[in-house]
């Protein structure tokens, strides 16, 4: 069974007495292990497609199941829980709180599912990305760079196997993005399934498939050239290693 399927998702918007399509009929599999990345211009629908996935909007019509579960017909409850437990969001804006050290910033999401043994996690996420001596650190203390890789171990603590990526490099220089993107690589190789959202073909390339879309529509969907799909299991906790 597919980790992701969309079929026919359409996604209309009502502005001001305009209606405006984002979606027109987007079909999309993906597959537990793949790291896919999206590309479009502006207005191409790729944001809404990646709100969608991430359970933060829904769909006028069509059907989107995650790991078996038909989120159609789940109430805010339900939604907000299955995205706790299932994704992990990295944003190009970090999205973390100024006056909170790196560690209770990734340990948000524990304290919203009432796990105990939140420090812990925390640390070892934050080990995984290379921070834990900066731990008690404030975003503002950080670089770029740090604050994303802070971002990431968020994303992770929670073990979640999907980790969804909007523009993570769009804020980075070129060597701090590729750092970065090092990262995301080797979650990959772990077996994490990754979606990623960029306007940056050399980050699209580090993928191992490219959808790109345009007024709504997918209108290419294939493997990166020279790049093989990983098609493996989410490993349990193994970014702690």
């Amino acid at each position: 069974m597919a980790l992701i399927q969309m079929r026919d998702i359409e996604k209309t918007y009502h502005m001001d007495g305009v209606e405006v399509r984002a979606l027109r009929g987007v079909s999309l599999t993906i597959e537990p292990g793949e790291f896919v990345a999206i590309m479009g211009p502006s207005g191409s629908g790729k944001s809404t497609c990646m709100n969608i996935l991430g359970c933060l909007d829904r769909p006028t019509s069509g059907t989107y199941s995650l790991d078996g579960t038909d989120v159609t017909t789940l109430d805010d409850t339900a939604l907000a829980r299955l995205r706790n437990r299932r994704l992990g969001f990295v944003f190009q804006s970090y999205n973390l709180l100024p006056r909170t050290p790196a560690i209770e910033n990734v340990e948000l999401p524990l304290v919203y599912a009432g796990v105990p043994d939140r420090r812990e996690r925390a640390l070892a996420a934050l080990d995984a990305v290379g921070l834990r001596d900066r731990s008690e650190h404030l975003p503002t203390q950080l670089s770029g760079g740090e604050q994303q890789r802070v971002a990431i171990a968020r994303a992770l603590v929670t073990e979640a196997p999907i980790i969804l990526a909007d523009e993570p490099t769009g804020n980075l220089d070129s060597a701090t993005a590729s750092e970065v993107m090092a990262i995301v690589e080797r979650l990959s190789r772990l077996g994490m399934t990754i979606v990623l959202v960029t306007h940056e073909s050399e980050i699209a390339a580090r993928a191992h498939r490219l959808v790109q879309f345009r007024d709504g529509r997918i209108t290419s969907d294939e493997p990166v050239q020279g790049r093989a799909i990983y098609a493996g299991t989410a490993v349990p906790g193994g970014v702690r290693s």
